[in-house]
């Protein structure tokens, strides 16, 4: 007997969705959204069509998720915050090992490694499941499948700036390969590589990208957290105009050279809550530096702040360039903020740095013992904690912050409509 799997989210309205023990990248058909207690059962197909096609005679409900549904494709750029499975095969590239295709990576969702660095979704995942659009794929998984509906180009470990860059600067010293060339030009030669395949002539690809939702980011972490092996906090701050630079003329050669108009970029994180980065400053940092309520490190989270600070200035001024793009904003800093100040009002454990996946160590986090290893200790409830193996957050976390993401994603495709409604009423002749 072949099963499906049956979600519904609590309250939220994300999209009600089917996927199969094997294959958990489909959504059938099109959304029903409905308002229910939380629930994922496993149900035989033939129970679950049934159920679906009885959601589908609701009316209201289930056609509410297609007029929230604007977008026929993702298309992805970052690092390990967004990665849905490239890091294995760019890494053999280079013949760097990883282990993120062993257990316990991805059981908590997938029930099996995926190359995502968490125990189950990104936040990529749950936008795209939340605007109705299946998960996005990785595009150096060449299969033979299509990317019509989206392709996912982050990699784990890319940086913004290229890795000449950092390499050029001994960072971050000793004989590491890190970071590979994946950065983000890197990762926009091969969007645009694949792009033929995708449309045939300029008006054609300027109507298809206009459907499409763009995701620049996260990018920065890397460039900071590699920095940091090697410099202190202040000889860092000075690369943070760059690495904006860098994110805003991306930003600009989707929207002037291949119509992008709709466009989520994501801040970064609060590193200096980040168990890695706890674990460097270690032996570096004394009492006064930490966070006396959160414990995190006070001048590493500033650096957060001034990039993102920056990032919200070179956002306006493209948003005054080009008025026809929508360019959102996501907060990441402050969702990770709220969880930390307040673990237990998300469900999460008291000492809510620890990781759970990880090695012995101040915050069960070792850079010599990597999840995946036999020396490993992932713990029993990933859903009870925020930090899943080091830097990167469990579904539990990442659920938090793409709910944060997908209202503003949402709030600005209602702001759209109404500037629509608007010219539309006044080239009518309507009273305004």
């Amino acid at each position: 007997m072949i099963f499906l799997r049956l979600h519904v989210d609590p309250t939220k309205q994300i999209p009600l969705y089917l996927s199969s023990v094997d294959n958990f990248d489909t959504i059938l058909p099109d959304p029903f959204v409905v308002t229910v207690a939380k629930m994922s059962w496993r149900l035989p197909c033939a129970a679950a069509l049934l159920l679906l096609l009885h959601l589908a005679a609701l009316g209201p409900a289930a056609s509410a998720g297609s007029r929230l549904r604007r977008y026929d494709s993702i298309f992805s750029f970052g690092d390990s915050f967004a990665d849905t499975g490239n890091k294995p095969i760019a890494f053999a590239r280079y013949s760097v090992p990883v282990t993120v295709m062993r257990p316990p990576y991805g059981e908590a969702f997938f029930g099996r490694p995926t190359g995502r660095t968490t125990d189950g979704r990104v936040i990529l995942d749950l936008a795209a499941q939340a605007l109705g659009l299946p998960l996005v794929p990785p595009s150096l998984a060449r299969d033979g499948r299509s990317f019509r509906q989206g392709a996912n180009f982050a990699v784990a470990g890319a940086t913004t700036l290229n890795s000449e860059f950092y390499h050029a600067r001994g960072i971050p010293g000793g004989a590491s390969k890190l970071p590979i060339n994946t950065s983000l030009s890197v990762q926009l030669e091969w969007f645009e590589a694949l792009e033929p395949s995708l449309c045939a002539t300029s008006q054609e690809c300027e109507e298809f990208f206009g459907r499409s939702l763009f995701f620049v980011g996260e990018f920065g972490v890397n460039d900071y957290h590699l920095s940091l092996k090697k410099l202190s906090v202040q000889q860092v701050r000075p690369l943070v105009p760059d690495v904006i630079q860098t994110i805003s003329m991306a930003i600009e050669r989707l929207i002037v050279k291949h119509g992008a108009t709709s466009l989520v970029v994501p801040g970064v994180i609060p590193s200096g809550c980040s168990p890695p980065i706890l674990t460097l400053f270690a032996g570096r940092a004394g009492a006064a530096d930490y966070d006396s309520e959160t414990g995190c490190l006070k001048e590493i989270n500033e650096l957060g702040k001034h990039h993102n600070s920056l990032l919200k200035d070179a956002l306006r001024k493209l948003r005054a360039k080009h008025p026809h793009a929508r360019i959102i904003y996501a907060d990441f800093f402050g969702p990770i903020m709220e969880m930390v100040e307040s673990p237990g009002r998300f469900g999460f454990r008291e000492d809510v740095l620890t990781v759970c996946c990880g090695g012995p160590g101040r915050y069960n986090y070792n850079d010599s013992v990597a999840c995946g290893d036999a020396d490993a200790t992932p713990c029993t409830d990933p859903s009870g904690s925020l930090y899943w193996d080091g830097v990167h957050l469990t579904e539990a976390g990442y659920r938090h912050v793409a709910d944060g993401w997908v209202r503003s994603i949402h709030s600005s495709d209602s702001a759209s409509s109404g500037e629509r409604g608007k010219a539309s009423a006044s080239t009518h002749g309507s009273p305004q």
